[in-house]
């Protein structure tokens, strides 16, 4: 764990460093950096300056933007032109927390960052919306760790959040700032997500999304698919499955469905996707999605992202159809509705992408997974040769090469007449070079090779 340092700390060290060693200013700075690092200690947000030199907000932008807004934030009543200038402050600090910005972000946490937004955006009123919008999206941009969520939730930050949100139900704006907040103040943090569902913010997503004039709210199928992944790491158990079932329970798998039917814009689409993959952990679950359209859909969007050349929609929805074909029922259904043409269809027209071929196999494997008659029919239509042909067009790909063997498997494990087929293809030689280049690929090759009914497998 890494050791805690103070700025105070910090600036004494390289003081030291020059009053009682002799370093000139760069070099014990560098020596600080460098002794503090070996040490383990945690160096994020520490303004590396030399003491007396330069004031934190002339080192850093970020500190001077925070000291800007903290001065404008401390005013009541603000004039038209005053919160002009407080919402110009929030938005520069997103911009400087956004992206790559990850040190800003530590620094403007290590300053009081969170607090000072927490504050503000329970100080707005709703009809504020300018200010709530660029303060929760200001917010939203700064929270990046557990340290960050931690400060959130010890500030009030999930009550102040959902008042906010309730009161706000006509501004996609506010909302979509809202949700991104719910979204990354949960990110890793067990205790916020219980915060969270316990203020019952699963209702609050479903009667937000019944509304068709908030669809455009992305960051809402964002803080779906944080609040419901295990990613605490803190926790030995984690209560999200008990929460995906929450949604499902009370609709929101459904109206995901529809939302992806009517109403998700192609930007949105995948993380509608993410969302409703993170609903369907379970078999009823799953066959639920199917019974309200979403095999249907999610085959729809396929097409049309094949049509449309649109790799990241591709992959967005073969990866819950995935999913969804964990369900032996909807394995049956995806297959009558032609599932096998139009992967292998979504395949050529992606052929120069390895990933979207990973995912094409992905699904495939489901499918065949102790089923020899889809595994016969795999065979038939081709994907046999789709096997084939990706290990042969990307070689140095360890995903692509270990996807081809994990659907080979499935594919003769129960059929022995496919394993003919392939060996006779030469898929035998393919398998031992993809062992022999990838580790990550051979226990999967291994698997493979005896699958195929071959007595040296092993070697």
């Amino acid at each position: 764990m890494a050791i805690a340092i103070s700025q105070e700390a910090f600036d004494d060290m390289v003081r030291e460093n020059m009053e009682d060693l002799g370093m000139d200013p760069e070099q014990a700075l560098a020596d600080a950096v460098d002794v503090l690092t070996l040490q383990g200690a945690d160096l994020a947000g520490i303004i590396k300056r030399v003491p007396g030199e330069a004031a934190a907000a002339e080192v850093s932008p970020v500190m001077r933007v925070l000291d800007e807004l903290k001065a404008s934030a401390s005013h009541s009543g603000r004039s038209e032109e005053e919160l002009d200038r407080l919402v110009s402050s929030l938005d520069d600090l997103r911009e400087l927390c956004s992206g790559e910005g990850s040190e800003n972000a530590a620094v403007a946490t290590r300053n009081g960052g969170v607090e000072a937004l927490v504050a503000l955006c329970a100080s707005a009123g709703v009809k504020q919306e300018r200010l709530l919008s660029s303060g929760l999206k200001a917010l939203s941009s700064m929270i990046r760790d557990v340290g960050s969520t931690e400060k959130f939730r010890q500030s009030q930050g999930p009550k102040i959040v959902m008042d906010i949100l309730k009161g706000a139900l006509e501004s996609s704006d506010i909302l979509d700032g809202g949700f991104g907040v719910v979204a990354m103040g949960s990110a890793g943090n067990e205790v916020v997500k219980e915060s969270f569902m316990d203020m019952k913010v699963a209702e609050l997503i479903l009667q937000v999304m019944r509304e068709k004039s908030n669809c455009k709210v992305q960051s809402l199928y964002d803080a779906i698919r944080v609040l419901l992944t295990p990613d605490d790491n803190r926790v030995v158990a984690s209560q999200v499955y008990g929460y995906s079932r929450k949604f499902a329970e009370i609709g929101i798998a459904e109206v995901l469905v529809n939302a992806l039917r009517e109403q998700v814009a192609p930007s949105s689409l995948p993380s509608a996707c993410a969302a409703l993959k993170a609903i369907a952990v379970n078999d009823e679950i799953c066959r639920s999605i199917s019974e309200s359209g979403g095999i249907d859909v999610l085959l729809q969007c396929i097409d049309e992202a094949g049509v449309q050349k649109n790799k990241v929609i591709a992959k967005s929805c073969c990866s819950l159809l995935s999913k969804l074909a964990g369900s032996d029922a909807n394995k049956a259904n995806i297959i009558q509705q032609g599932g096998f043409d139009r992967f292998l269809k979504l395949a050529s027209r992606f052929s120069e992408d390895p990933s979207v071929t990973q995912e094409v196999m992905s699904i495939v494997t489901v499918l065949t997974l102790r089923s020899p008659e889809h595994a016969a029919l795999a065979i038939r239509v081709g994907y046999g040769t789709l096997a084939i042909q990706a290990m042969q067009k990307f070689p140095s790909s360890a995903l692509t090469q270990k996807q081809a063997c994990l659907m080979i498997r499935n594919l003769v494990v129960r059929n022995p007449e496919n394993r003919t087929i392939l060996r006779n293809e030469g898929v035998e030689k393919l398998i031992r070079k993809a062992k022999a280049i990838h580790g990550s690929c051979k226990a999967a090759a291994t698997d493979a090779l005896r699958d195929l009914g071959l007595d040296n497998y092993n070697t």
